[in-house]
């Protein structure tokens, strides 16, 4: 339940205050919240602010990726894909990367659901997440003006018995080559040039992106509409 601030009012102009019987809800602090009213409900809650986006067929892309948040984005893809699949769905990326794996999971999620995803860069989009924003629909792939990208191959640790560590290796080589190809098939750039860019960490701004085929196109504020003196 959100905190209740009880304002304090004067009696009489006296100094002695009294709590006054009605009381101002406020917004709790932490996570942002807003008030949302279920159609048909007689009153407002807060609710988490990503999940009122969520009904508006908004997902943000905010933190490392890892199994957990594979699971929850492709739950909602599925949800919001089973609504209607006439609307886009629409996914911010500031995200510095992850798991392959749980990235690979989304990406097969947006490629499975029938609804546009529309992907959109803000900040910076590293490792996996320049691979999902890459896979966003055709011509639908965005930037704003200050986001980053980068691109690299993927890391591993292996422990354990040298044929453990062997396999892996393996399974890594294996993966990076996947990457290369599936790269290559989103941005129009030869397997080997994808492959000597991913070499190391390969920064781009939201120009350059654009330029090399990971974005289509940057989304430039106006001239007319900047107010900054």
């Amino acid at each position: 339940m959100p905190p209740k601030l009880l304002p304090f009012v004067s009696n009489n102009g006296n100094s002695n205050n009294s709590r006054n019987k009605r009381t101002v809800t406020m917004m709790p602090i932490g996570v942002p919240k807003v008030a949302y009213r279920v159609p048909g409900s007689q009153s407002a809650d807060w609710v988490d602010i990503y999940n009122r986006l969520y009904r508006e067929r908004i997902i943000f892309l905010g933190q490392e990726i890892d199994d957990e948040l594979a699971n929850q984005i492709i739950g909602v893809l599925l949800y919001l894909d089973s609504e209607d699949t006439s609307k886009p769905i629409y996914l911010y990326i500031n995200c510095p990367g992850g798991s392959v794996i749980a990235g690979l999971a989304i990406f097969d999620c947006m490629n499975h659901v029938k609804s546009e995803v529309v992907t959109i860069n803000i900040g910076l989009a590293a490792s996996m997440a320049s691979f999902i924003m890459a896979a966003g629909s055709k011509g639908k792939r965005l930037a704003l003006p200050n986001s980053r990208i980068m691109i690299h191959q993927p890391m591993g640790g292996a422990q354990g018995q040298a044929e453990d560590i062997k396999v892996e290796a393996a399974q890594i080589m294996r993966i990076r080559d996947n990457l290369v190809k599936m790269y290559s098939m989103m941005t129009g750039q030869t397997q080997e040039r994808i492959t000597l860019d991913l070499d190391r960490d390969n920064f781009m701004s939201a120009q350059e992106a654009k330029e090399y085929g990971l974005v289509d196109k940057v989304l430039e504020v106006p001239k007319d509409a900047d107010t900054q003196l």
